[in-house]
């Protein structure tokens, strides 16, 4: 039976698109060992894998600290992210060694460190936009290679990586050195998605039950559902999530408002009978009902509204976002509001547009079909597979 070993960081954008391609893999009978922080073990072991937690360096950071992994970021994020590898490579080295390493590309760096120090195949699953020559995320976010802090951080790096045998620095980096990377989009949503050939696998979203989430159902009277979520990362909006509740009153939709945990749900105030508020709503059991879903367009979430039908309206919050909803705008799936100027007018009127429009109801039948012939889940175990067996 062959032992994969899979490297998630703090990041449910990260650790959620891999629960499907894991429970793939254990339902073939493969032996896998999920390694994450704590706060994701309930729906790792929903997997049927084997739950290891490790402690993060960025647990302890406020969420207003967290980096964005480009643009002006970047330089501090690769400080992070080294001194997040520098502390779990010695805690995980001496495990057994598995036949194949599975992690993510983005931000788990370790996963390269330690399938080069056991001499194992890794794979990189990225659950985001990939970048190569013909398109980059340096369109939304540009950084100067030769700025002295940025080539600080790179000799900081390269020191660091001699010490573990490793000398392409740049190929670290960019993620060249794996042996697949599995994007969990569809490649018609990626930009220049035709130009990304060998060593790319794009297979879209695959989904879970989530059984860790509650469940829920949609009021009686079967109403048009909106579900409004923030995210779980740049979420401290109260005053956003207020406007949406008390413009909601009287009108033909049942809103589900998922705040995050950085709001408290009382502080939104009394609401109309029409709108329940979350912290955290079970957002793929609300996108079977929903008939349109404001979003803040991380790719996780962009991902489930697509693979449900779900019209979007994208209000990004960071660069990465700005991409994802300039693509929802681009191929017709729905439109991209500005999240810092948006009224509750603007917003009800993109809402009761993209619900009614029947070209974006084409569209995003079009990109359904694009998400199941993708593969999901099997189609990435797949090429676990295939790797296994070179």
């Amino acid at each position: 039976m062959p032992a994969i070993a899979c490297y998630g960081p703090l990041g449910a954008g990260h650790i959620n698109p891999t629960l499907g391609i894991v429970t793939e893999l254990v339902r073939r009978g493969h032996d896998v060992t999920y390694y994450a922080p704590r706060p994701f073990g309930e729906r790792i072991t929903e997997t049927g894998a084997r739950f290891v937690p490790v402690t993060s360096t960025w647990e302890s950071m406020g969420r207003d600290t967290l980096p964005q992994m480009h643009g002006a970021e970047l330089v501090r994020a690769m400080g992070l992210l080294l001194d997040e590898t520098r502390a779990l490579v010695p805690t995980l080295v001496d495990a057994k060694v598995p036949d194949v390493v599975l992690h993510d590309g983005t931000l788990a760096w370790w996963g390269r460190i330690l399938a080069h120090r056991w001499g194992v195949p890794a794979i990189e699953t990225w659950p985001n936009l990939v970048s190569n020559g013909h398109w980059s995320m340096n369109a939304y976010a540009r950084i100067n290679p030769l700025s002295p802090r940025f080539l600080r951080m790179v000799l900081r790096i390269g020191r660091y990586l001699r010490t573990q045998g490793i000398k392409d620095v740049g190929g670290f980096l960019q993620g060249t050195r794996a042996d697949l990377r599995i994007v969990t989009i569809p490649r018609a949503f990626q930009y220049a998605g035709d130009t990304f050939t060998d060593g790319y696998a794009f297979v879209g979203p695959g989904l879970t039950e989530r059984r860790f989430q509650a469940a829920w159902s949609p009021p009686a009277g079967d109403p048009a559902v909106l579900l409004v979520s923030l995210g779980t990362a740049y979420n401290d909006r109260p005053d956003f999530f207020r406007m949406v509740a008390e413009s909601a009153r009287g009108r033909p939709w049942h809103v589900v408002l998922a705040v995050g945990d950085l709001v408290e749900p009382e502080s939104i105030g009394p609401v109309p009978p029409n709108v329940e508020v979350h912290a955290q709503a079970p957002q793929l059991a609300v996108l079977e009902h929903a008939s349109a879903f404001v979003t803040h367009a991380g790719m996780g979430s962009t991902m489930e509204g697509l693979a449900f039908g779900v019209p979007l309206i994208a209000l990004p919050q960071m660069a990465e976002q700005r991409a994802n909803a300039d693509r929802i705008a681009e191929l017709g799936l729905g439109r991209r509001l500005d999240p810092d100027a948006v009224t509750a007018e603007e917003l009800w009127r993109a809402v009761d547009d993209v619900a009614a429009d029947p070209g974006v109801r084409d569209r995003l039948a079009w990109m359904r079909g694009e998400i199941e012939a993708a593969g999901g889940a099997a189609a990435a175990a797949d090429a676990v597979e295939r790797v296994l067996d070179r």
